[in-house]
């Protein structure tokens, strides 16, 4: 079982910033792909970015060049940081382990 706690969201103005962090304990592994997912009222949660333990990121097109995803390994947590934010980025953000685990989420609003 593997464990998962977000911390960093709220709300902020359009073009401003916010750093996610999740941290994860338990029956963690080695070679782990951890990501962020997010999921907006009325639509269904859709995959921000992932990473794997060797560093390895993939985006979706709608956050490329601004977000950043990082991982420190030593302390098994993942990092999100957002910048230029818009208001269409207003969602509960989950963090998950291997496609399998999920953090209870945090609101990020982003308002206009």
């Amino acid at each position: 079982q593997v464990r998962l706690v977000e911390s960093g969201g709220g709300l902020v103005q359009a073009g401003g910033s916010l750093r996610l962090s999740c941290a994860a304990s338990g029956s963690i592994r080695s070679g782990n792909t951890m990501a962020w997912y997010r999921q907006a009222p009325g639509n269904q949660r859709e995959l921000v970015a992932h990473i794997t333990s060797g560093g390895n990121t993939n985006y979706a097109e709608s956050v490329k060049g601004r977000f950043t995803i990082s991982r420190d390994n030593a302390k098994n947590t993942v990092y999100l940081q957002m910048n230029s934010l818009k208001p269409e980025d207003t969602a509960v953000y989950y963090c998950n382990y291997q496609f399998r685990f999920w953090g209870q989420g945090t609101q990020v609003t982003v308002s206009s």
